[in-house]
């Protein structure tokens, strides 16, 4: 799959990371892990903990597919809001998933303590503003289900905005306990500790078949004519794990970003928060630790990269002037640009693929605009169901979730 187009701007944060060799001999382990992105590299890191031996494969180089373009706006909020979300899953569900998510912040927070690499974290409160009028009820709705499930949240008036920023809008959320990283140095400080706990990586070492015992073994196959056995099996490479699994309730979504340049004076930018919008699609937008702006979003549902690519410059065009609007006095002009494929969920919520025809695999399906945060939960979850077999939150993200109107009535 051709992932992602333009220049990124995460690797060349990193211009010497760590390589990995490729594989070049047969081996066998408990547990493969498909793909060194961000997801695998998160699932590596917890099996690791627990002395799993544990491989990891990547067909490329770690953390240069999907994941150098991830913008890592670290959000317990999705795109789908909380009250959509409790019409769809009931509202016990919908605040489980959300606390979920914010603890997945706090155990990344926590990882990056004990990686010791650099990773550019920065704890961010989140703007969240009415792009329309009529988006001001949907905000209070959000405020009232949070606010009475314990979450740490304001409802900004217009003249409050005003008073912080350099625009004026209808209303907003202002949510507190966000933030923001590098996932490229994240990733890749995931993968030295996990490899340093005896985790074996192998870069450049692509999956081209595979077979499946009746006892559950895999057998999979490398294009260096090499075979790996496995005991089990996670599919963790983004939009390419629908390459070997096709997921009904998934999608292939296309989305924009350009980074800016240095922008010498962030004053008018209160406490630098994150920033995004109700309309859809939505603009969005963060700083990063070297005083750039990243402007992302005004995603496109098409899985065609060529259509996603001829758009680049108008959607680049638009994002910058949206944010000079915002923002008059900084006037930011584009220094990194890029078109990427992401995976959605058509319900809101990630998933954990399980298949009668795949016994012993597990497919991380962290599609949504908070990635990252889902893969670290779903990473936690998967650790769990693989060392003791079961997880009490399995049932929320299994691809065959019911909705709130299949659930029994009790």
């Amino acid at each position: 799959m051709d992932l992602h187009t333009g220049t990124f701007y995460w690797p060349n944060r990193l211009p010497d990371p760590p390589s990995y060799p490729a594989l070049d001999s047969d081996l066998s382990c408990d547990v493969l892990i498909i793909g060194a992105g961000i997801s695998g590299a998160q699932c590596g890191y917890y099996l690791s903990e627990l002395g799993q031996d544990v491989v990891i494969v990547e067909k490329g180089k770690a953390g240069l597919g999907s994941t150098c373009t991830n913008t890592a706006v670290l959000q317990y909020a999705g795109d789908k809001m909380a009250h959509e979300l409790a019409d769809s899953f009931g509202e016990t569900a919908a605040i489980r998933h959300l606390k979920l998510c914010r603890e997945a912040i706090d155990d990344m927070e926590a990882a990056i303590r004990d990686i010791g690499r650099d990773t550019e974290f920065e704890r961010r409160d989140s703007l969240y503003y009415a792009s329309a009028k009529k988006d001001v009820a949907k905000l209070e709705k959000d405020f009232a289900l949070l606010t009475r499930n314990g979450f740490s949240l304001d409802l900004l008036t217009e003249k409050q905005i005003r008073q912080r920023y350099p625009f004026s809008k209808h209303a907003a959320l202002y949510i507190y306990g966000d933030a923001e990283m590098n996932p490229y140095a994240f990733t890749l400080g995931l993968l030295e500790t996990a490899h340093a706990r005896g985790v074996r990586i192998y870069e450049n070492t692509k999956i081209t078949g595979k077979k499946l015992n009746k006892d559950g073994t895999a057998f999979i196959l490398t294009d260096g004519r090499c075979q790996i056995r496995a005991r089990t099996v996670i599919v963790a490479a983004g939009c390419e794990s629908l390459a070997f699994k096709r997921e009904q309730n998934a999608s292939v979504i296309s989305s924009y970003a350009v980074i800016s340049n240095p922008v010498d004076d962030l004053s008018m930018w209160s406490d630098r928060t994150l920033i995004w919008e109700t309309a859809r699609p939505y603009m969005y937008m963060r700083t990063t630790k070297d005083n750039r702006i990243i402007i992302g979003g005004l995603d496109e549902k098409t899985a065609s990269a060529n259509k996603r690519d001829s758009m680049l410059p108008q959607k680049r065009e638009k994002l910058i002037q949206k944010f000079n609007e915002l923002f008059p006095g900084l006037n930011v002009q584009p220094a990194y640009q890029l078109a990427a494929f992401y995976g959605g969920s058509r319900d809101g919520l990630p998933m954990i693929g399980m298949y009668d025809d795949y016994p012993g695999w597990y497919f991380l399906f962290a599609y949504g605009d908070s990635g990252i945060v889902y893969s670290m939960l779903l990473a936690k979850i998967l650790r769990d169901v693989i060392i003791s077999g079961s997880h009490p939150d399995l049932g929320l993200y299994r691809q065959q979730r019911p909705g709130v109107h299949e659930q029994p009535v009790i």
